[in-house]
């Protein structure tokens, strides 16, 4: 042990980490690359003294000591600097000198962790690998249509609702009541799910920005994108690509007089406005932007001073109970807009969600509900609420629609699902999984940065630092140093790729249903798995 590092109870080494550092002294070149691109800075260039000894066994037998000086690279072992295992040390290496390993015995560094009496916050999600949407089975095949092997021969539109549906007599009922019916939306069943601009980086925004106006303009696919808490740029506000956006108003009202304040000069009116309650990262628990990544123009945006943490409240302050909820905040953001756009809340899945829903069916301004489940993402959580905290998607969805379907509903409060949806790569597939659990369209956050930019982010904790501003991609960073390698019109490009994909992968499984006209919400005869006790819980077909 150098004099550098001395041994005390708290002392950890190399092989207490979770990513350790795989260096080759004969090719690295000290260009120091891979010290400059660290996000955490757990490399360093070292001087290393190495003891030789040298014998001269033809003159007299003796060996004699030396001393030998190179440098080197250095991995630090303390936890704030320790390796996320990122791996942009190895895309900057000119020689592949360089490449992060995971331990291959259990993380100590879980100990070690909560510096300061503060537990750890992570960005990412819970690291549980897969999950009850992929052991599903689409089992249901009509012999009355074609399920042509050329997905190309699909030319059917992939369209979902968002609004509330009421019957022709109760429209007619509000038409003369209140003279105005409550308006509805034709989206693509597949939505971009609350990201702020803030939690992301000024280019990675852009980027999807870019991505979703081409979507709607040049290829005519209806895609919505939520701007998380935090508000919006003014100069999407004043703009035409409003009509493509979905403001989320949440607990800590950021933003919002941004948006109340620009109302009068806005060309169009937003798709929607969505009202976080929760989210299902961590249930319960109000949002929070570190002060990493509050700088000036997002204090600007957030209406806050500058370098400070922005915590939201875990609820709304002005409100006691969801039917205040509805009755309150619901018909304010309904009036603001004259009644043109629709509002709904989105909760953290829960043992709750049915009573949440069951008052949302006695309020026709309720738009629908966007239930958010255990394995969404989050900028920054306690790792106690993102892997112990939370319901699963699928059997809360479930439940929730069979609900509707008793109240002779399910037709007319649309279901918006998140969390968890193409955790292993397979979006369209877990996507439809929930569209025929009774979902009316599934929201997406972490798979479109994966897609979309790269995110090195993982469900074995590899990197997930985007809580503290970090990100070696600058996906989720406000430092220019780090934004700047992120291009934004590759992330549009990426965004469209996404999305005309995850359309052919849809009809593909769509289209042998025998609904090639309208989505399959709530078909569950079309669903099977091998485990009988999930089959009976989620009211679908074993299969073996």
């Amino acid at each position: 042990m150098s004099a550098n590092r001395p041994v005390t109870p708290s002392t950890l080494n190399i092989k207490d980490l979770p990513w350790q550092i795989l260096w080759d002294k004969e090719k690295c070149t000290l260009c120091g690359r891979c010290t400059a691109v660290c996000p955490v800075h757990s490399l360093e260039l070292g001087v290393f003294r190495k003891r030789i000894i040298e014998t001269n066994i033809e003159v007299n037998h003796s060996s004699s000591n030396a001393f030998k000086v190179y440098h080197g690279i250095r991995q630090k072992t303390d936890p704030q600097h320790s390796c996320v295992g990122c791996a942009m040390c190895t895309m900057a290496c000119p020689n592949d000198a360089i490449l992060p390993g995971r331990s291959d015995e259990a993380d100590k560094l879980v100990y070690h962790n909560n510096q300061g009496g503060q537990p750890r916050r992570r960005g990412g999600r819970r690291n549980v690998p897969g999950g009850v949407l992929d052991q599903i089975k689409f089992i249901r095949i009509s012999m009355l249509t074609d399920p042509a092997l050329d997905a190309g021969r699909h030319e059917f539109e992939l369209r979902t609702l968002l609004g509330r549906v009421l019957p022709p007599e109760e429209n007619l009922k509000h038409i003369k009541e209140n003279g105005w019916i409550p308006p509805v939306r034709e989206i693509y069943p597949l939505i971009i799910g609350g990201m702020s601009f803030g939690a992301l980086s000024p280019a990675m925004w852009e980027g999807l920005q870019m991505g979703v106006a081409y979507l709607n303009e040049e290829l005519n696919m209806p895609v919505r994108m939520c701007t998380g808490e935090g508000g919006c740029p003014p100069r999407i506000l004043r703009s035409r690509f409003l009509q493509y956006v979905i403001l989320q108003i949440a607990s800590g009202y950021f933003g919002w007089d941004e948006i109340i304040h620009a109302i009068p000069d806005m060309k169009v009116d937003p798709c929607a406005v969505e009202i976080k309650y929760g989210q299902g990262a961590k249930p319960g628990d109000g949002g929070l932007l570190m002060w990493y990544k509050v700088n000036k123009l997002i204090a600007a945006i957030r209406g806050v001073p500058a370098g400070v943490n922005l915590p939201s409240p875990p609820t709304h302050q002005t409100q006691y109970s969801i039917e205040e909820a509805v009755a309150k905040m619901t018909q304010s953001m309904y009036m603001a807009w004259g009644f043109r756009v629709p509002v709904y809340p989105k909760i953290s899945a829960s043992s709750t969600s049915l009573a949440v829903l069951n008052n949302l069916t006695r309020n026709a301004y309720a738009a629908g509900l966007a239930i958010d489940g255990e394995d969404g993402g989050t900028g920054a959580a306690y790792n106690v609420s993102m892997n112990t905290m939370g319901h699963p998607i699928a059997s809360n969805i479930r439940d929730s629609y069979l609900n509707l379907a008793a109240l002779g509903k399910q037709n007319e409060i649309p279901l918006f699902a998140g969390g968890g949806a193409g955790k292993t790569g397979n979006l369209a597939a877990n996507a439809a999984a929930l569209i025929m659990l009774g979902a009316s369209g599934v929201q997406i956050g972490k798979y479109i940065m994966q897609a979309a930019a790269g995110c090195l982010g993982s469900e074995s904790d590899r990197c997930n630092i985007c809580n503290v501003g970090l990100c070696p991609k600058g996906i989720t960073s406000q430092d220019p140093r780090l934004y700047r390698r992120l291009n934004s019109e590759d992330v549009a490009q990426r965004v469209v790729d996404v999305f005309l994909s995850f359309d052919t992968e849809l009809k593909k499984i769509v289209a042998p249903l025998g609904r090639s006209t309208s989505l399959p919400i709530g078909m569950s005869d079309a669903l099977g798995i091998n485990d009988y006790h999930t089959a009976k819980r989620l009211n679908i077909k074993y299969v073996v």
